[in-house]
């Protein structure tokens, strides 16, 4: 796809009370944000719980997104796994689909691991690709997977794999890495994670963001993500959210703004949060955003 990568909502995964997947809830999540002007979809990243969905689910999900209408080229796939063999299996499956990227995250389970480790396995899974390996965003989150991708090995893997290696998704939430990273790297397709830098970043050559928080203010988010707009109410709100669980919290909102329940529930070992920090969240939405929350 041509032109900048712009806004990605990093879609919160519906469960039903059975624990399954809610496929209904979650193509019109999709398509709501589509329709308010997300340039695609990404599907079981971190806000997307994606580690806690198997490979079969991811599969059965991606068939009923293309089935629904959503072009393949409006959908990124995360892939969240340790094994080589399990992320490629992921990635390949995607891809032959016509995914537009892949965001995928380093091993996480193995910890203090050094960027010649982490090279190794991410050429294993292009490897295994083969010919399907493209469009590949490599996902830097240490506050989850406690494995921070260095300055230095994101250039070696995109020396070493031209093409395939095309962008980093930031999740650092740390403005030095960020801006270095604009600064060495900034021909890649740099999104900024966490959206209290969003602004500054797309300023600094940034093209874009896959955000939670677009879930439920897209609009809001897509000012930052495309234009390099600051909007402090995201920016504050971002530090409301953080004194949760921030995916819990995430589905938190978009139950409230949607006045659907479903949303609430999380695949262990997530927890919803409690009815109290639901009610103090909105309380907080609605002193930023001055909206009647349903």
């Amino acid at each position: 796809m041509s032109g900048r990568f712009g806004l990605s909502v990093a879609l919160a995964t519906p469960f039903d009370n059975k624990g399954d997947i809610a496929v209904d809830a979650m193509l019109r999540q999709a398509k709501a944000s589509l329709a308010a002007g997300c340039a695609s979809v990404t599907l079981f990243g971190t806000t997307g719980e994606g580690s806690s969905v198997g490979t079969q689910e991811r599969e059965r999900i991606l068939a009923a997104f293309l089935d629904a209408g959503i072009a393949p080229s409006q959908i990124v796939m995360g892939v969240l796994v340790d094994a080589a063999e399990d992320a490629a299996a992921q990635a390949s499956h995607a891809l032959a689909r016509g995914a537009r990227n892949i965001l995928l995250a380093p091993p996480s389970y193995f910890k203090n691991v050094s960027d010649e480790g982490l090279f190794r396995w991410f050429s294993a899974v292009f490897t295994i690709l083969g010919d399907r390996a493209r469009d590949i965003i490599v996902y830097n989150i240490p506050s989850v997977t406690m494995v921070p991708l260095s300055v230095a090995l994101i250039g070696r893997l995109r020396s070493a794999f031209p093409g395939i290696v095309t962008g980093v998704k930031d999740s650092s939430g740390d403005w030095p890495y960020t801006e270095t990273l604009l600064k060495t790297h900034g021909d890649l397709i740099i999104l900024i994670g966490d959206e209290r830098h969003l602004a500054r970043g797309v300023r600094l050559g940034g093209q874009g963001a896959i955000s939670g928080m677009a879930n439920f203010v897209p609009h809001e988010v897509r000012r930052m993500a495309e234009d390099g707009i600051d909007d402090t109410r995201v920016e504050d709100f971002v530090a409301e959210l953080l004194k949760y669980p921030v995916t819990p919290a995430v589905k938190a909102m978009v139950a409230r703004l949607s006045d659907d329940d479903t949303w609430l529930a999380v695949r262990p070992p997530l927890v919803s949060i409690s009815g109290e920090g639901r009610n103090q969240l909105a309380l907080a939405f609605e002193a930023l955003f001055r909206t009647k929350a349903a």
